[in-house]
C-alpha cells in the first residue's frame, strides 16, 4: 500500500477527499499525483460579492481544511479581478459588477473569517488581479480565441438564457476563461467548487493542457440547502446561517432545521468521524430523540466559530427560551416618545423586533408577542412613558425597553 510523505496512504486520503463530495474527476489522475508523495496545490476560488460567509460557503472551506489535515497546501483564491465581472453561474440575468473598493472591503472580511477553519500556515491567500491585470488586452484576446461561442453555450445557464431570449453580455463569456486561467497561473493540482461550477472547473483543465501543464483534478461539492430545506442557502433568500452571527442565533437556527435536513448538515459540515455519525444514526433508529443529536451538532458549529464556552452558553440560552423564560443577556434599548404612551405595534417596530406594524399585528394574532413574559392578545395595548419592560417576539427576539 503506497504511503506518501505526509504520512497517509493513498486509500486513506481518497476516503477523506471523497467524503461528502459529489464528483471527483479524474480519480486515477489524483492517485498518480498522490503517489508522488508531495503536498498538492489545492485551489478554491471565492468572488467577494458579499462581506459575510454562511454555512453554505463552508462546505467547500471544510473540504480545504481536510486537504490540509492530509498535509496539502491550500490556495485560497479571492477573485478581486473576476469579482468586478460578476460570476454568471446560475444567474438568469447579467450581474452588476462590484467596484474595486467593494471587492477589497469584502475580501478583508473573507480572510478574517476563513481562518476560523483553515490553518494559516498551510494557506496561501492569492488575488487573481495579480496575473489577470498583467494579462492585458492582447493576452485577453488570445485567451478568448481558445474557445468558441458554441462551446460557451453548452453551459447550462448560458444555454437557458439564450433559448429564453435573455441577454448575455460578452464579458460573461470571459468569466469561465479567466477562472480557468487562474489554474494555469497557480499551477493547481486540484480545484474545488460547487456542483454548479463544473463547467468552469473543467475549463481550468483544458487551459492547463493548452499551456503544457499537468491538468488539475476537479472535486465538486454539493450545494447546501438553506433553513427551508428546499433552496440553496442564500442571504438574499433569508434561509442562511451566517458564521459571523451571534452564538445564540447560530444555535437557534440550527435547532430550527428539520430532523431530515439535520443529517444533510451533519454530513457536509461536521468534523465528527463517519463512524461517530453512523453511531448517532443508529441511536436515533433505536429511539433516541433526534433533538439530542441536533444539540451536539449545534454546539460543534458554535464552538468552531466562537468558543466552547459560548456554545455552552448558547445551549443554556436556547433551553431558557424553549421554556418560555427570558435569557440572562437581553439587548437594552431606550425609546424617546413625545406622547404619554405608545402602542404595542409601534413599540415593537421602534425596538427593531419587527420590520413593520403590520408584522407586529400578525405576530400578536399568532400568539408570538410577550411583554414581561405575559402573552399579548390586545393589538391596541399601550405602554406608558417611563416604564421599563422586556418585550419578546417569537422565540428568539428579545429587548429590554425603557420609554
Amino acid at each position: 500500500m503506497t504511503t506518501n510523505t505526509v504520512g497517509f496512504n493513498i486509500n486513506e486520503q481518497l476516503a477523506v477527499i471523497k467524503r461528502g463530495a459529489d464528483e471527483l474527476l479524474i480519480e486515477a489522475e489524483l492517485v498518480e499525483k498522490l503517489k508522488k508523495g508531495k503536498p498538492l496545490r489545492i485551489k478554491a476560488g471565492f468572488d467577494p460579492t458579499a462581506p459575510d460567509l454562511h454555512l453554505g460557503h463552508t462546505v467547500l472551506i471544510n473540504k480545504l481544511r481536510q486537504f490540509q489535515e492530509l498535509g496539502h497546501h491550500v490556495l485560497f483564491l479571492i477573485g478581486d479581478f473576476t469579482g468586478m465581472i460578476g460570476d454568471p453561474t446560475g444567474k438568469s440575468a447579467t450581474r452588476p459588477p462590484l467596484t474595486a473598493e467593494q471587492v477589497q472591503e469584502n475580501a478583508k472580511s473573507y480572510t478574517a473569517q476563513v481562518f476560523k477553519i483553515l490553518k494559516p500556515e498551510q494557506t496561501e491567500v492569492v488575488f487573481n488581479s495579480k496575473w489577470l491585470t498583467e494579462l492585458g488586452a492582447a493576452g485577453m484576446l488570445k485567451l478568448a480565441a481558445s474557445h468558441t461561442v458554441a462551446r460557451m453555450l453548452e453551459r447550462d445557464d448560458f444555454s437557458k438564457r439564450y433559448k429564453n431570449n435573455q441577454p448575455i453580455a460578452i464579458h460573461e463569456f470571459l468569466y469561465p476563461l479567466l477562472q480557468g486561467y487562474d489554474s494555469v497561473a497557480l499551477k493547481a493540482d486540484v480545484e474545488l467548487g460547487g456542483t454548479d461550477q463544473k463547467f468552469n472547473l473543467l475549463m481550468g483543465r483544458e487551459l492547463q493542457k493548452q499551456a503544457g501543464e499537468a491538468q488539475q483534478c476537479v472535486l465538486t461539492m454539493p450545494l447546501l440547502e438553506g433553513l427551508d430545506g428546499v433552496n440553496k442557502m442564500s442571504k438574499s433568500l433569508g434561509n442562511y446561517i451566517g458564521i459571523a452571527e451571534s452564538p445564540e442565533i447560530i444555535f437557534a437556527k440550527i435547532m430550527s432545521i428539520s430532523d431530515e435536513l439535520m443529517w444533510r448538515y451533519i454530513e457536509l459540515l461536521s468534523f465528527e468521524s463517519l463512524d461517530a455519525i453512523a453511531q448517532w444514526k443508529a441511536q436515533v433508529a433505536a429511539g433516541e430523540n433526534p433533538r439530542n443529536i441536533k444539540v451536539r451538532f449545534a454546539q460543534e458549529i458554535v464552538a468552531r466559530f466562537h468558543s466552547h464556552a459560548e456554545a455552552e452558553k448558547a445551549l443554556s440560552d436556547f433551553q431558557t427560551r424553549a421554556k418560555g423564560g427570558i435569557p440572562d443577556e437581553v439587548p437594552e434599548i431606550s425609546i424617546a416618545i413625545d406622547a404619554d404612551a405608545i402602542g404595542i405595534a409601534q413599540l415593537l417596530k421602534l425596538a427593531g423586533l419587527v420590520e413593520s406594524t403590520s408584522e407586529a399585528y400578525r405576530a400578536i394574532d399568532q400568539g408570538g408577542v410577550k411583554i414581561d413574559s405575559e402573552k399579548v392578545t390586545d393589538k391596541h395595548l399601550s405602554l406608558n412613558k417611563g416604564v421599563t419592560v422586556v418585550a419578546q417576539v417569537g422565540k428568539r427576539k428579545f429587548a429590554k425597553i425603557t420609554l
